[in-house]
């Protein structure tokens, strides 16, 4: 048995290859963030995963909180998993809330303070990134003036 395949159904499932995010880039992006902290004084840690969630880079200033590598790395899971910055969901998860029960949904925990960003590429998504260690406001902009940096916005 064969299956035949309509012009529009080849139409919507062609899909033109997105190049992913490199570890090169990844590294990139965690130089940027340092410089941005270090010229506001904050001492950060910085988390890079790839679309799929894996590490690709990953780095903790010495005098850090041992907590900000922690808290990186959940933001952008976070950030991964709903293609939505961190800090435009705050009030998502808040008493009331549209997803109120989502921080206690999955085995892996999510993290909603401002500082996760998810990165794109020709409109795909291809990964995240998370800033942890100064406010989370301070996170959030270390982490979005590194993509412009780098990936160009």
């Amino acid at each position: 048995m064969t299956a035949t395949i309509t012009e529009t159904e080849t139409e919507t499932e062609t899909a033109t290859p997105v190049r992913p995010l490199t570890t090169h880039e990844a590294d990139a992006l965690v130089a940027a963030v340092r410089r941005a902290a270090e010229e506001q004084g904050v001492r950060i840690a910085v988390s890079v995963l790839d679309a799929g969630g894996h590490p690709l880079a990953f780095r903790r200033d010495d005098r850090a909180v041992l907590i900000a590598g922690e808290t990186s790395t959940r933001k952008a899971f976070t950030a991964l998993q709903l293609d939505a910055p961190t800090a435009d969901v705050v009030d998502a998860v808040q008493p009331g809330g549209l997803f109120h029960t989502l921080p206690t949904a999955l085995d892996r925990p999510l993290l909603f303070i401002a500082g996760g960003v998810p990165l794109h590429r020709d409109g795909r998504l291809v990964g995240a990134i998370g800033v942890g260690g100064g406010a989370p406001e301070q996170d959030h902009r270390f982490a979005v003036s590194a993509i412009e940096a780098v990936l160009g916005g």
